[in-house]
């Protein structure tokens, strides 16, 4: 019997005989480890494992997905808690952010936040009514006396939820101190970090010169030469290696890629420093760093990911008083046939190098993405993100990429959130989501059902253990 929260055989298919074979696949692989290999925990959780502050730090300050609803709504970000840049008032009661979520919930209804949180609620916290304005506090005083518990502190959460691997993401400037002391303490989870480079790869990222200039301090290579710059990403993605890195992470508007002769990168390279650009110059400029960067994976192992297509901060006036990362990034029309030509023509037939491609534009699953993936050796494509990293997303890009490109040309699944507790849901609605596909396979004659329950194991565990060389 269902309870109030989530129903055991929630996003199975409707026909019995299919949610049958659904369920039997899903029983299958339902608690196998969580490998995550992309997101945006901090590490300092682990490091530190301090009590997770109050009910509001935990599932509605950090969350995008929860207070770009809520905004969407009226509720003004200050309301929720969020920090300003210049240091403005903000609500500083956990208490009274709470409430605002709470008397707002019923917003979420169908959208993949509310199966997440629920999932959160019940699985985690052991509750089983529904949060409304109604049960806030009682919501708020029972999570707060679970996060009092030592069981409820990162590193026991981390070992409940049976993570196996937790990649954060962080820039190349970052000392990463705290997967140093992550390293350095006695507990065993494996908490490593991935390479993220765009403060010193694009040239309208703010402060981009004085990024650069920071780089060869620390470093020691003269950033201010083509060659030295080089040599300085070669030794922050050496020094991200010794902190368990196996991947890095590019977020560009487009797709774009450039193979130019040395020559002109190098006067490419001198002319974005100078910050005299234009924006086509400082789009050349990441897409010859794509480039770059795929050609230094081939020599040290490291994964690429490639995350175009979203248009950030797209309000000035949210970017402005709150900075990056508050909820205000759109995805855009990308274009990758024309746009990867130049990394695949240098690089794309290596059979040892690895980029996994995203995407926030569906329409380019079926027609670019899955024949570039099924034909070219180092391409994999990455799963349903951010705005479709849910049920029917899920969907879609089975149901898009399969017939052109496989399962095995896929990279299973990665979690990318910032919000902990939201991991094993996310991970959960995966496995359903990938159950549900595969049983309609074998109930349409398209798979066997020991084929099936291999796929299983492969897309929530195997393919990204392989894709992300863990």
């Amino acid at each position: 019997m269902a309870t109030k929260l989530t129903n055991p055989d929630r996003l199975f298919p409707i026909e019995a005989q299919t949610r049958k074979l659904a369920r039997e696949l899903y029983e299958g692989i339902a608690e196998l480890p969580i490998l995550s290999p992309h997101g945006h925990c901090d590490p300092r959780w682990f490091a530190e494992n301090d009590r997770f502050p109050d009910p509001a730090q935990l599932f509605v300050v950090p969350d995008h997905y929860v207070f770009r609803m809520l905004v969407s709504q009226g509720v003004p970000l200050a309301d929720l808690g969020i920090p300003s840049i210049d240091g403005k008032k903000t609500e500083a009661d956990p208490r009274t952010i709470w409430r605002r979520f709470a008397e707002n919930y019923y917003l979420f209804r169908g959208t993949p936040s509310s199966i997440w949180l629920d999932h959160s609620f019940e699985h985690v916290f052991g509750l089983d009514e529904v949060l409304s304005a109604e049960t806030a506090d009682a919501y708020y005083d029972h999570i707060d006396a679970k996060l009092a518990q030592d069981a409820f502190r990162p590193r026991a959460l981390f070992d409940r939820f049976s993570i196996e691997t937790l990649a954060t993401t962080e820039g190349a400037l970052d000392d990463l101190r705290w997967h140093q002391m992550i390293a350095d303490s006695d507990w065993d989870g494996r908490v490593i970090t991935t390479y993220r480079p765009d403060a010193v790869i694009d040239p309208e990222f703010e402060g981009f010169a004085d990024n650069i200039a920071q780089l060869g301090d620390i470093t020691g290579e003269d950033t201010a030469t083509w060659s030295g710059y080089l040599k300085a990403q070669r030794t922050r993605r050496a020094f991200f290696k010794t902190a368990g890195a196996t991947a890095t992470d590019h977020g560009h508007p487009t797709a774009r890629t450039e193979d130019f002769p040395e020559v002109e990168a190098a006067a490419l390279f001198d002319k974005v420093l100078s910050g005299d650009f234009t924006t086509d110059e400082a789009d050349a400029f990441r897409g010859q760093m794509l480039t770059e960067m795929a050609r230094m994976s081939l020599d040290d192992g490291l994964v690429m990911q490639i995350h175009p297509g979203c248009f950030r901060n797209h309000s000035n006036r949210v970017f402005a008083e709150y900075g990056r990362d508050k909820g205000f990034d759109v995805p855009s029309s990308t274009e990758y046939v024309r746009a990867l030509k130049p990394l695949l023509d240098a690089v794309g037939m290596e059979p040892d190098l690895s980029i996994i491609l995203f995407t926030l534009d569906e329409t380019a699953f079926g027609r670019e993405l899955a024949p570039l993936a099924g034909v070219y050796p180092a391409l994999r494509l990455g799963p349903p993100w951010w705005f479709f990293d849910s049920y029917e997303g899920i969907k879609r890009f089975r149901e898009t990429t399969t017939e052109t490109c496989g399962f095995y040309n896929t990279a299973g699944f990665n979690d990318d959130t910032r919000a902990f507790c939201s991991i094993p849901a996310r991970h959960d609605v995966a496995r359903r989501s990938d159950c549900a596909y595969l049983a309609t396979l074998v109930a349409t004659g398209r798979l066997r059902m020991s084929e099936a329950n291999e796929l299983a194991q492969d897309l929530t565990y195997r393919l990204a253990k392989q894709a992300y060389r863990l």
